[in-house]
């Protein structure tokens, strides 16, 4: 499930993660992301991942289509909240796959760091 949360940023995609992740999950928070781009041109997001349990296959296809016709290039940051080591170490290598985004993991407990580094121009 994921569940939209404010922090506060007007150009911030925000959202909680608990369990698995479904297509209207996915839906909601791209459409979240498009309205965003559009009003400001680029988002800033951050992701606060509680519990992992899987994502459904169409979710994955929403992501996939938004990243075809939208892209990440109106993407700059991410910060992702959480206190599971191997999320950190994925966030690290997209850190340096997606050269053109800054992304960074903070622990859970760090949530206004995290806002901090997103709002930091």
């Amino acid at each position: 499930m994921l569940e939209m949360i404010d922090i506060g940023i007007d150009r911030a995609v925000a959202f909680q993660m608990s369990g698995k992740i479904t297509e209207e999950d996915m839906q909601r928070v791209l459409a979240e992301a498009r309205g965003k781009i559009s009003q400001h041109g680029s988002i800033v997001m951050l992701e606060q991942i509680d519990s992992f349990s899987g994502i459904e296959l169409s979710a994955l296809v929403e992501e996939f289509k938004y990243l075809i016709h939208v892209g990440l290039k109106d993407i700059t940051k991410v910060a992702v909240l959480t206190d599971k080591r191997w999320v950190e170490k994925v966030v690290s290598i997209e850190d340096k796959i997606f050269r053109g985004i800054d992304i960074k993991s903070f622990a859970i407990e760090d949530k206004a760091q995290a806002i901090a580094f997103l709002n930091d121009n």
